[in-house]
Protein backbone atom coordinates (compact mmCIF):
# COMPACT_ATOMS: atom_id res chain seq x y z
CA UNK A 1 0.00 0.00 0.00
CA UNK A 2 1.69 3.21 -0.78
CA UNK A 3 2.97 5.83 1.79
CA UNK A 4 1.11 9.40 1.27
CA UNK A 5 1.16 12.38 3.23
CA UNK A 6 -1.59 11.00 5.38
CA UNK A 7 0.30 8.58 6.72
CA UNK A 8 3.30 10.90 7.65
CA UNK A 9 0.81 13.36 9.28
CA UNK A 10 -0.35 10.49 11.55
CA UNK A 11 2.59 8.82 12.05
CA UNK A 12 4.27 12.22 12.46
CA UNK A 13 1.73 12.77 15.62
CA UNK A 14 2.05 9.39 17.22
CA UNK A 15 6.45 9.93 17.05
CA UNK A 16 5.89 13.18 18.69
CA UNK A 17 4.12 11.64 21.81
CA UNK A 18 0.77 12.67 20.76
CA UNK A 19 -1.96 10.09 22.23
CA UNK A 20 -5.16 11.83 21.85
CA UNK A 21 -6.99 14.26 18.78
CA UNK A 22 -9.84 15.58 18.66
CA UNK A 23 -11.98 17.00 15.52
CA UNK A 24 -14.43 16.32 13.18
CA UNK A 25 -14.00 14.03 10.07
CA UNK A 26 -14.56 16.02 6.53
CA UNK A 27 -14.12 16.07 3.13
CA UNK A 28 -11.11 17.87 3.10
CA UNK A 29 -9.13 15.59 6.12
CA UNK A 30 -10.42 12.57 5.10
CA UNK A 31 -6.71 11.02 4.01
CA UNK A 32 -5.06 12.40 7.25
CA UNK A 33 -7.97 10.63 9.47
CA UNK A 34 -7.69 7.33 7.52
CA UNK A 35 -3.86 7.12 7.81
CA UNK A 36 -4.72 7.52 12.09
CA UNK A 37 -7.63 5.21 11.80
CA UNK A 38 -5.90 2.87 10.36
CA UNK A 39 -2.65 3.05 12.53
CA UNK A 40 -4.47 3.20 15.03
CA UNK A 41 -1.88 4.62 17.06
CA UNK A 42 -3.10 7.73 18.38
CA UNK A 43 -6.65 8.18 20.01
CA UNK A 44 -9.05 10.17 17.29
CA UNK A 45 -12.64 12.19 19.33
CA UNK A 46 -15.10 13.17 17.15
CA UNK A 47 -16.23 15.99 18.60
CA UNK A 48 -19.70 17.42 18.01
CA UNK A 49 -18.15 20.88 16.98
CA UNK A 50 -14.49 21.67 16.17
CA UNK A 51 -15.30 24.70 19.10
CA UNK A 52 -15.03 22.18 21.73
CA UNK A 53 -12.55 20.02 19.55
CA UNK A 54 -9.81 22.79 19.89
CA UNK A 55 -10.79 23.78 23.15
CA UNK A 56 -10.68 19.64 23.77
CA UNK A 57 -7.43 20.13 22.55
CA UNK A 58 -5.98 23.25 24.44
CA UNK A 59 -7.47 21.18 28.07
CA UNK A 60 -5.75 18.30 27.03
CA UNK A 61 -2.46 20.13 26.15
CA UNK A 62 -2.91 22.12 29.81
CA UNK A 63 -3.37 18.77 31.56
CA UNK A 64 -0.45 16.94 30.24
CA UNK A 65 2.52 19.37 29.53
CA UNK A 66 2.64 18.57 25.53
CA UNK A 67 0.78 18.93 22.53
CA UNK A 68 -2.86 19.29 22.08
CA UNK A 69 -3.96 18.46 18.49
CA UNK A 70 -7.31 19.37 16.56
CA UNK A 71 -7.90 18.35 13.14
CA UNK A 72 -10.53 20.20 11.24
CA UNK A 73 -12.02 20.63 7.28
CA UNK A 74 -11.28 23.84 5.51
CA UNK A 75 -13.10 26.85 5.22
CA UNK A 76 -16.16 26.92 7.60
CA UNK A 77 -14.47 24.28 9.92
CA UNK A 78 -11.79 25.65 10.22
CA UNK A 79 -13.55 28.51 11.20
CA UNK A 80 -15.46 27.09 13.91
CA UNK A 81 -12.06 26.15 15.28
CA UNK A 82 -10.87 29.76 16.17
CA UNK A 83 -12.45 30.01 19.53
CA UNK A 84 -10.49 27.02 20.54
CA UNK A 85 -7.35 28.96 19.11
CA UNK A 86 -8.07 31.98 20.10
CA UNK A 87 -8.28 30.87 24.09
CA UNK A 88 -5.11 28.66 23.54
CA UNK A 89 -3.13 31.87 22.50
CA UNK A 90 -4.46 33.51 25.11
CA UNK A 91 -3.48 30.74 27.95
CA UNK A 92 0.08 29.97 26.39
CA UNK A 93 -1.02 26.34 25.30
CA UNK A 94 0.64 24.36 22.79
CA UNK A 95 -2.10 23.26 20.34
CA UNK A 96 -1.54 21.76 16.58
CA UNK A 97 -3.94 22.52 14.22
CA UNK A 98 -3.83 20.28 10.74
CA UNK A 99 -6.62 21.62 8.42
CA UNK A 100 -7.16 20.93 5.52
CA UNK A 101 -6.93 23.32 2.13
CA UNK A 102 -8.77 23.20 -1.35
CA UNK A 103 -6.61 21.43 -4.21
CA UNK A 104 -3.36 22.92 -4.95
CA UNK A 105 -4.44 23.42 -8.71
CA UNK A 106 -7.26 26.19 -7.22
CA UNK A 107 -5.63 28.15 -4.34
CA UNK A 108 -5.92 31.21 -3.77
CA UNK A 109 -8.22 31.49 -6.87
CA UNK A 110 -11.77 32.48 -5.10
CA UNK A 111 -13.33 29.71 -7.59
CA UNK A 112 -15.88 28.83 -5.74
CA UNK A 113 -14.69 25.12 -4.72
CA UNK A 114 -16.60 23.28 -1.55
CA UNK A 115 -15.17 24.75 1.85
CA UNK A 116 -12.84 27.43 0.06
CA UNK A 117 -11.79 30.11 1.62
CA UNK A 118 -9.06 32.32 0.07
CA UNK A 119 -8.07 34.31 3.38
CA UNK A 120 -8.17 30.80 5.20
CA UNK A 121 -4.25 31.97 6.26
CA UNK A 122 -5.00 34.91 7.13
CA UNK A 123 -7.19 34.73 9.08
CA UNK A 124 -5.64 31.59 11.02
CA UNK A 125 -2.52 33.90 11.34
CA UNK A 126 -4.61 36.72 13.34
CA UNK A 127 -4.96 33.71 16.12
CA UNK A 128 -2.22 31.82 15.76
CA UNK A 129 2.02 32.17 16.23
CA UNK A 130 2.18 30.69 12.97
CA UNK A 131 0.78 29.09 10.10
CA UNK A 132 2.16 26.71 8.10
CA UNK A 133 1.22 25.84 4.05
CA UNK A 134 2.15 22.22 2.39
CA UNK A 135 2.75 23.18 -1.12
CA UNK A 136 4.64 19.88 -2.04
CA UNK A 137 4.50 16.26 -0.79
CA UNK A 138 8.23 16.36 0.38
CA UNK A 139 7.82 19.88 2.38
CA UNK A 140 5.09 18.24 4.61
CA UNK A 141 7.83 16.50 7.27
CA UNK A 142 9.72 19.53 7.78
CA UNK A 143 6.21 21.61 8.12
CA UNK A 144 4.76 19.53 10.68
CA UNK A 145 8.56 19.75 12.48
CA UNK A 146 8.54 23.28 12.31
CA UNK A 147 5.01 23.59 13.12
CA UNK A 148 5.33 21.35 16.42
CA UNK A 149 8.01 22.87 17.82
CA UNK A 150 7.22 26.66 17.34
CA UNK A 151 3.97 25.27 19.46
CA UNK A 152 6.01 24.28 22.12
CA UNK A 153 9.12 27.38 22.23
CA UNK A 154 8.00 30.26 24.06
CA UNK A 155 6.20 31.62 24.29
CA UNK A 156 3.63 28.73 23.78
CA UNK A 157 0.51 28.85 21.61
CA UNK A 158 -1.73 27.44 18.64
CA UNK A 159 0.34 27.04 15.49
CA UNK A 160 -1.92 25.93 12.53
CA UNK A 161 -0.89 23.85 9.35
CA UNK A 162 -2.55 23.67 5.96
CA UNK A 163 -2.50 20.72 3.59
CA UNK A 164 -4.06 20.83 0.53
CA UNK A 165 -6.72 17.98 -0.21
CA UNK A 166 -4.88 16.58 -3.15
CA UNK A 167 -1.19 16.57 -1.07
CA UNK A 168 -3.48 14.67 1.54
CA UNK A 169 -3.39 11.65 -0.58
CA UNK A 170 -0.19 12.00 -2.42
CA UNK A 171 2.58 9.49 -2.34
CA UNK A 172 5.87 10.75 -0.28
CA UNK A 173 9.09 8.89 1.13
CA UNK A 174 8.64 7.85 4.41
CA UNK A 175 11.42 10.36 6.16
CA UNK A 176 13.71 8.45 8.63
CA UNK A 177 13.70 10.66 10.79
CA UNK A 178 10.32 9.35 12.18
CA UNK A 179 12.35 6.79 13.55
CA UNK A 180 14.11 8.91 16.07
CA UNK A 181 11.91 12.27 16.56
CA UNK A 182 13.07 14.28 19.03
CA UNK A 183 11.21 18.15 19.10
CA UNK A 184 13.39 20.58 19.87
CA UNK A 185 14.30 21.69 22.93
CA UNK A 186 12.11 24.46 24.79
CA UNK A 187 14.85 25.52 27.56
CA UNK A 188 17.22 28.39 27.46
CA UNK A 189 20.04 28.63 30.14
CA UNK A 190 20.31 32.33 31.54
CA UNK A 191 23.33 34.18 31.37
CA UNK A 192 25.40 34.21 34.66
CA UNK A 193 25.70 38.20 34.67
CA UNK A 194 21.79 38.02 34.51
CA UNK A 195 22.00 35.70 37.51
CA UNK A 196 24.30 37.15 39.57
CA UNK A 197 22.92 40.95 39.31
CA UNK A 198 19.36 39.05 39.84
CA UNK A 199 20.59 37.10 43.31
CA UNK A 200 22.56 41.06 44.15
CA UNK A 201 18.93 42.56 44.07
CA UNK A 202 17.70 40.17 46.20
CA UNK A 203 20.03 39.01 49.29
CA UNK A 204 19.38 41.88 50.97
CA UNK A 205 15.75 41.23 50.97
CA UNK A 206 14.38 40.88 54.33
CA UNK A 207 10.29 40.09 53.11
CA UNK A 208 10.95 38.73 49.41
CA UNK A 209 8.31 37.12 47.32
CA UNK A 210 7.71 35.09 44.49
CA UNK A 211 4.88 35.88 42.16
CA UNK A 212 4.82 32.16 39.99
CA UNK A 213 2.82 32.14 36.84
CA UNK A 214 2.11 29.32 33.92
CA UNK A 215 6.00 29.65 32.69
CA UNK A 216 6.59 28.44 36.24
CA UNK A 217 4.66 25.27 35.69
CA UNK A 218 7.79 23.07 35.11
CA UNK A 219 9.73 24.91 38.06
CA UNK A 220 7.94 23.73 41.34
CA UNK A 221 11.73 22.11 42.54
CA UNK A 222 13.57 25.41 42.35
CA UNK A 223 10.26 27.56 43.68
CA UNK A 224 10.18 25.18 46.80
CA UNK A 225 14.40 25.44 47.11
CA UNK A 226 13.03 29.45 47.27
CA UNK A 227 10.44 28.76 49.66
CA UNK A 228 13.06 26.74 52.12
CA UNK A 229 15.27 30.12 52.02
CA UNK A 230 12.33 32.12 53.60
CA UNK A 231 10.93 33.46 50.26
CA UNK A 232 6.71 33.64 50.54
CA UNK A 233 4.66 32.90 47.36
CA UNK A 234 1.68 34.11 45.20
CA UNK A 235 0.75 32.83 41.70
CA UNK A 236 -1.83 33.90 39.19
CA UNK A 237 -4.88 32.29 38.24
CA UNK A 238 -3.15 30.45 35.26
CA UNK A 239 -0.08 29.56 37.62
CA UNK A 240 -2.24 27.87 40.71
CA UNK A 241 -0.27 24.86 42.02
CA UNK A 242 2.94 25.36 41.45
CA UNK A 243 3.49 25.70 44.79
CA UNK A 244 1.11 23.43 46.50
CA UNK A 245 -2.00 25.55 48.30
CA UNK A 246 -1.81 23.99 51.47
CA UNK A 247 1.33 25.05 52.05
CA UNK A 248 1.37 27.79 54.55
CA UNK A 249 4.42 29.72 53.06
CA UNK A 250 1.45 30.81 49.99
CA UNK A 251 -1.11 32.98 49.59
CA UNK A 252 -2.23 30.92 46.88
CA UNK A 253 -4.69 32.29 44.15
CA UNK A 254 -5.66 35.23 46.77
CA UNK A 255 -2.82 38.32 45.05
CA UNK A 256 -4.79 40.88 45.38
CA UNK A 257 -7.75 41.21 43.25
CA UNK A 258 -10.40 40.68 45.12
CA UNK A 259 -8.12 40.32 48.61
CA UNK A 260 -7.54 44.02 49.56
CA UNK A 261 -5.82 42.11 52.64
CA UNK A 262 -2.86 41.26 50.31
CA UNK A 263 -2.73 44.61 48.94
CA UNK A 264 -2.37 45.87 52.45
CA UNK A 265 0.70 43.23 52.86
CA UNK A 266 2.67 43.66 50.12
CA UNK A 267 3.29 47.36 51.47
CA UNK A 268 5.58 45.65 53.84
CA UNK A 269 6.92 42.95 50.58
CA UNK A 270 10.62 44.70 49.73
CA UNK A 271 11.05 42.79 46.57
CA UNK A 272 8.88 40.18 44.09
CA UNK A 273 10.48 38.12 41.70
CA UNK A 274 8.33 36.88 39.11
CA UNK A 275 8.63 34.41 37.36
CA UNK A 276 6.61 33.09 33.92
CA UNK A 277 3.94 35.53 34.55
CA UNK A 278 2.60 38.16 31.97
CA UNK A 279 1.04 40.15 35.16
CA UNK A 280 -2.15 39.77 32.57
CA UNK A 281 -4.53 42.98 32.69
CA UNK A 282 -7.46 41.27 33.62
CA UNK A 283 -5.74 40.18 37.11
CA UNK A 284 -4.41 43.37 37.82
CA UNK A 285 -7.35 44.98 37.27
CA UNK A 286 -5.35 46.55 33.96
CA UNK A 287 -2.51 48.18 35.68
CA UNK A 288 -4.14 49.62 39.23
CA UNK A 289 -3.13 46.97 41.36
CA UNK A 290 0.49 47.92 43.37
CA UNK A 291 2.96 45.80 43.45
CA UNK A 292 6.55 45.66 45.56
CA UNK A 293 8.85 48.77 44.10
CA UNK A 294 11.49 46.03 43.61
CA UNK A 295 10.90 43.65 41.15
CA UNK A 296 13.13 41.10 39.01
CA UNK A 297 11.43 39.54 36.14
CA UNK A 298 12.43 36.09 34.86
CA UNK A 299 10.44 34.49 31.47
CA UNK A 300 12.02 32.54 28.24
CA UNK A 301 10.24 34.82 26.28
CA UNK A 302 12.63 38.45 26.14
CA UNK A 303 9.11 40.30 24.93
CA UNK A 304 8.05 39.92 28.07
CA UNK A 305 10.26 42.21 29.91
CA UNK A 306 8.48 45.72 30.99
CA UNK A 307 5.40 44.53 28.49
CA UNK A 308 3.00 45.16 31.53
CA UNK A 309 4.99 46.41 35.04
CA UNK A 310 7.90 47.85 34.72
CA UNK A 311 11.27 45.86 36.29
CA UNK A 312 14.44 46.74 37.85
CA UNK A 313 15.93 43.71 36.21
CA UNK A 314 14.91 41.19 33.60
CA UNK A 315 16.49 37.48 33.68
CA UNK A 316 15.70 35.52 30.25
CA UNK A 317 15.99 32.07 30.86
CA UNK A 318 14.46 28.68 31.64
CA UNK A 319 12.24 29.07 34.90
CA UNK A 320 13.60 26.14 36.36
CA UNK A 321 17.24 26.96 35.73
CA UNK A 322 16.74 30.34 36.70
CA UNK A 323 15.36 29.74 40.15
CA UNK A 324 18.04 26.93 40.50
CA UNK A 325 20.81 29.36 39.97
CA UNK A 326 19.41 31.61 42.61
CA UNK A 327 19.01 29.18 44.98
CA UNK A 328 22.75 28.73 44.66
CA UNK A 329 23.29 31.98 44.97
CA UNK A 330 21.51 33.28 47.68
CA UNK A 331 21.88 30.09 50.27
CA UNK A 332 23.42 30.82 53.03
CA UNK A 333 22.76 34.75 52.22
CA UNK A 334 19.33 36.00 53.18
CA UNK A 335 18.27 37.30 56.37
CA UNK A 336 14.67 37.48 56.19
CA UNK A 337 12.48 38.31 59.23
CA UNK A 338 11.88 35.87 61.44
CA UNK A 339 7.90 37.54 61.54
CA UNK A 340 7.49 37.07 57.70
CA UNK A 341 6.27 33.40 57.28
CA UNK A 342 4.05 34.04 60.30
CA UNK A 343 2.79 37.29 58.36
CA UNK A 344 2.04 35.58 54.86
CA UNK A 345 -0.26 32.07 56.81
CA UNK A 346 -2.03 35.30 59.04
CA UNK A 347 -2.81 37.46 55.89
CA UNK A 348 -3.88 34.48 53.54
CA UNK A 349 -6.19 33.44 56.62
CA UNK A 350 -7.86 37.02 56.85
CA UNK A 351 -8.19 37.69 53.55
CA UNK A 352 -9.64 34.10 52.66
CA UNK A 353 -12.26 34.62 55.87
CA UNK A 354 -13.23 37.94 54.69
CA UNK A 355 -13.88 37.03 50.99
CA UNK A 356 -15.48 34.24 51.85
CA UNK A 357 -18.33 36.31 53.78
CA UNK A 358 -18.83 38.18 50.93
CA UNK A 359 -19.82 34.83 49.58
CA UNK A 360 -23.31 34.87 50.73
CA UNK A 361 -25.41 31.31 50.68
CA UNK A 362 -22.27 29.87 48.83
CA UNK A 363 -19.69 30.70 51.13
CA UNK A 364 -19.57 26.45 52.05
CA UNK A 365 -19.12 25.54 48.80
CA UNK A 366 -15.43 25.57 48.65
CA UNK A 367 -14.69 23.92 51.47
CA UNK A 368 -17.41 21.34 50.66
CA UNK A 369 -16.29 20.66 47.00
CA UNK A 370 -12.68 20.26 47.96
CA UNK A 371 -13.56 17.43 50.27
CA UNK A 372 -15.69 15.81 48.19
CA UNK A 373 -12.57 15.64 45.26
CA UNK A 374 -9.55 13.89 45.13
CA UNK A 375 -6.62 15.34 46.38
CA UNK A 376 -4.63 14.92 42.57
CA UNK A 377 -8.34 15.96 40.78
CA UNK A 378 -8.32 18.52 38.17
CA UNK A 379 -10.25 21.68 38.60
CA UNK A 380 -11.62 22.80 35.27
CA UNK A 381 -13.76 25.73 35.41
CA UNK A 382 -15.69 27.85 32.61
CA UNK A 383 -15.89 31.97 32.94
CA UNK A 384 -19.12 32.05 35.10
CA UNK A 385 -19.25 34.32 38.25
CA UNK A 386 -18.87 31.22 40.48
CA UNK A 387 -15.68 30.33 38.86
CA UNK A 388 -14.63 33.81 39.13
CA UNK A 389 -14.90 34.68 42.55
CA UNK A 390 -15.32 31.20 45.19
CA UNK A 391 -13.53 28.59 42.48
CA UNK A 392 -10.70 30.87 41.54
CA UNK A 393 -9.72 32.46 44.90
CA UNK A 394 -10.64 29.83 47.84
CA UNK A 395 -10.40 26.65 46.21
CA UNK A 396 -7.36 25.30 46.61
CA UNK A 397 -5.77 23.40 44.05
CA UNK A 398 -1.85 21.29 44.77
CA UNK A 399 -0.20 20.36 41.24
CA UNK A 400 0.77 22.64 38.90
CA UNK A 401 -1.72 21.25 36.01
CA UNK A 402 -4.57 20.71 38.51
CA UNK A 403 -6.00 23.99 37.47
CA UNK A 404 -7.51 24.97 34.00
CA UNK A 405 -9.98 28.08 33.18
CA UNK A 406 -10.53 30.37 30.41
CA UNK A 407 -7.81 32.80 30.59
CA UNK A 408 -9.44 34.76 28.16
CA UNK A 409 -12.01 35.12 30.40
CA UNK A 410 -15.01 33.56 27.41
CA UNK A 411 -17.62 32.23 28.54
CA UNK A 412 -18.35 28.56 26.66
CA UNK A 413 -14.95 26.79 26.89
CA UNK A 414 -15.83 24.44 30.06
CA UNK A 415 -17.08 21.85 28.59
CA UNK A 416 -14.51 20.93 26.34
CA UNK A 417 -11.81 21.97 28.25
CA UNK A 418 -12.72 19.47 30.97
CA UNK A 419 -13.30 16.71 27.87
CA UNK A 420 -9.77 16.93 26.84
CA UNK A 421 -8.22 17.58 30.23
CA UNK A 422 -10.20 14.34 31.29
CA UNK A 423 -8.63 12.33 28.75
CA UNK A 424 -5.42 13.16 29.55
CA UNK A 425 -6.41 12.40 33.48
CA UNK A 426 -8.15 9.23 32.89
CA UNK A 427 -4.97 7.50 31.45
CA UNK A 428 -3.70 7.71 35.17
CA UNK A 429 -7.02 7.20 37.00
CA UNK A 430 -7.73 10.85 37.98
CA UNK A 431 -10.97 12.62 38.06
CA UNK A 432 -11.47 15.93 36.62
CA UNK A 433 -14.24 18.35 38.03
CA UNK A 434 -15.49 21.04 35.98
CA UNK A 435 -17.49 24.22 36.76
CA UNK A 436 -19.99 25.75 34.56
CA UNK A 437 -22.53 28.69 34.50
CA UNK A 438 -25.85 27.44 32.95
CA UNK A 439 -25.33 30.22 30.10
CA UNK A 440 -21.53 28.62 29.56
CA UNK A 441 -22.96 25.31 29.42
CA UNK A 442 -25.28 25.91 26.68
CA UNK A 443 -22.79 27.12 24.54
CA UNK A 444 -20.99 23.96 23.81
CA UNK A 445 -23.74 21.41 25.56
CA UNK A 446 -24.13 19.22 22.73
CA UNK A 447 -20.23 18.17 23.74
CA UNK A 448 -22.61 16.22 25.93
CA UNK A 449 -22.72 13.44 23.84
CA UNK A 450 -19.05 13.41 22.68
CA UNK A 451 -18.18 13.10 26.67
CA UNK A 452 -20.50 9.75 27.00
CA UNK A 453 -19.56 8.57 23.62
CA UNK A 454 -15.86 8.70 24.99
CA UNK A 455 -16.59 7.73 28.72
CA UNK A 456 -14.56 10.55 30.07
CA UNK A 457 -14.09 10.53 33.64
CA UNK A 458 -15.97 13.98 34.30
CA UNK A 459 -17.93 15.32 36.95
CA UNK A 460 -20.20 18.00 35.63
CA UNK A 461 -21.21 20.61 37.88
CA UNK A 462 -23.47 23.59 36.37
CA UNK A 463 -24.63 26.50 38.31
CA UNK A 464 -27.89 27.46 37.46
CA UNK A 465 -29.37 30.92 37.47
CA UNK A 466 -31.24 31.14 34.46
CA UNK A 467 -29.35 34.90 33.18
CA UNK A 468 -25.77 35.55 32.81
CA UNK A 469 -25.54 37.01 36.28
CA UNK A 470 -22.09 38.20 35.78
CA UNK A 471 -23.16 41.10 32.76
CA UNK A 472 -26.46 41.44 35.08
CA UNK A 473 -23.63 42.56 37.88
CA UNK A 474 -21.76 44.98 35.81
CA UNK A 475 -25.13 46.27 34.33
CA UNK A 476 -26.48 46.58 37.55
CA UNK A 477 -23.38 48.67 38.82
CA UNK A 478 -23.15 50.95 35.34
CA UNK A 479 -26.27 50.57 33.82
CA UNK A 480 -28.65 51.61 37.04
CA UNK A 481 -29.70 48.49 36.87
CA UNK A 482 -31.05 48.07 33.46
CA UNK A 483 -30.57 44.23 33.13
CA UNK A 484 -31.29 44.39 28.96
CA UNK A 485 -30.64 41.24 27.22
CA UNK A 486 -29.62 38.82 30.20
CA UNK A 487 -32.11 36.45 30.72
CA UNK A 488 -31.84 32.85 29.40
CA UNK A 489 -34.87 29.81 28.80
CA UNK A 490 -31.93 26.67 28.84
CA UNK A 491 -33.14 22.54 28.69
CA UNK A 492 -33.99 20.90 31.89
CA UNK A 493 -30.58 20.04 32.69
CA UNK A 494 -31.70 16.35 34.69
CA UNK A 495 -33.64 15.63 31.61
CA UNK A 496 -30.64 16.60 29.42
CA UNK A 497 -28.63 14.23 31.16
CA UNK A 498 -31.01 11.19 30.83
CA UNK A 499 -31.31 11.99 27.25
CA UNK A 500 -27.32 11.91 26.92
CA UNK A 501 -27.28 8.77 28.99
CA UNK A 502 -25.69 10.10 32.04
CA UNK A 503 -26.11 10.17 36.14
CA UNK A 504 -27.54 13.48 37.49
CA UNK A 505 -28.08 14.97 40.65
CA UNK A 506 -29.86 18.73 41.62
CA UNK A 507 -28.70 20.99 44.75
CA UNK A 508 -31.13 23.25 46.36
CA UNK A 509 -29.89 23.40 49.31
CA UNK A 510 -26.51 24.30 49.88
CA UNK A 511 -25.51 22.43 52.56
CA UNK A 512 -26.25 19.45 50.21
CA UNK A 513 -23.41 20.53 47.41
CA UNK A 514 -20.69 18.28 48.66
CA UNK A 515 -22.69 15.13 48.94
CA UNK A 516 -23.77 15.13 45.40
CA UNK A 517 -20.25 16.27 44.23
CA UNK A 518 -18.94 13.35 45.99
CA UNK A 519 -21.72 10.64 44.39
CA UNK A 520 -21.24 12.38 41.40
CA UNK A 521 -17.38 11.87 41.62
CA UNK A 522 -17.86 8.02 42.89
CA UNK A 523 -19.57 7.35 39.22
CA UNK A 524 -17.32 5.91 36.81
CA UNK A 525 -17.52 8.13 33.33
CA UNK A 526 -19.36 11.49 33.10
CA UNK A 527 -21.87 12.63 35.80
CA UNK A 528 -23.44 15.72 35.98
CA UNK A 529 -24.64 18.00 39.17
CA UNK A 530 -26.88 21.04 38.86
CA UNK A 531 -26.98 23.64 41.31
CA UNK A 532 -30.65 25.48 41.59
CA UNK A 533 -29.56 28.63 42.43
CA UNK A 534 -33.46 29.64 41.96
CA UNK A 535 -33.44 27.93 45.29
CA UNK A 536 -30.10 28.84 47.12
CA UNK A 537 -30.03 32.10 46.22
CA UNK A 538 -28.48 34.87 43.72
CA UNK A 539 -24.99 34.36 42.68
CA UNK A 540 -22.07 36.58 44.94
CA UNK A 541 -21.43 39.90 43.74
CA UNK A 542 -18.81 40.22 40.35
CA UNK A 543 -16.48 42.74 41.08
CA UNK A 544 -16.16 42.28 45.22
CA UNK A 545 -12.74 43.26 44.95
CA UNK A 546 -14.36 46.79 45.57
CA UNK A 547 -15.05 45.47 49.16
CA UNK A 548 -13.07 47.21 52.02
CA UNK A 549 -10.78 45.46 53.77
CA UNK A 550 -11.60 43.19 56.66
CA UNK A 551 -10.15 44.71 60.09
CA UNK A 552 -6.76 43.10 61.47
Amino acid sequence: MAYTVGDLVAEFLAAAGVETAFGIVSVHNIPVLDGIGRRNAIRFVPARGEMGAGHMADGLARASGGLGVVISSTGPGAANTVPGLVEAGFAGSPVLHITGQTATCLLDRDSGAVHDLPGQGAMLAAVCKSVHRIRAPEEAFGALLAAAADALAAPRGPVTVEIPADLQRAEVRRPAALDRLALPSRSAPPAEAELDAAAELLASARRPMLWLGNGACEAGAGAGALLDLGFGAVSSWNGRGIVAEDDPRTLGALHGNGAPEVLEFYEGVDAMLVVGSRLRGHEMLDGALKLPERRVQVDLNPRASGRTYPSELFVCGDAGLVLEGLRQRLAGRLQVDPTFGDDIAAVRRRASESYRASLGPYASFPAQLRAAMPRDALWVRDATVAGATWAHRLMPVYGPRDSIHPVGAGIGPGLPLGIGAALHAGRSGRKTVMLAGDGGFAMNMTELWTVVQEQADLCIIVMNDGIYAAIGHIQDTFQEGRRFFGELRGPDLQGLAQLAGMPAWRVDRAEDFGAAVARAIAVPGPALVEVNMHAIGPAPAYGVYRRPAAAA
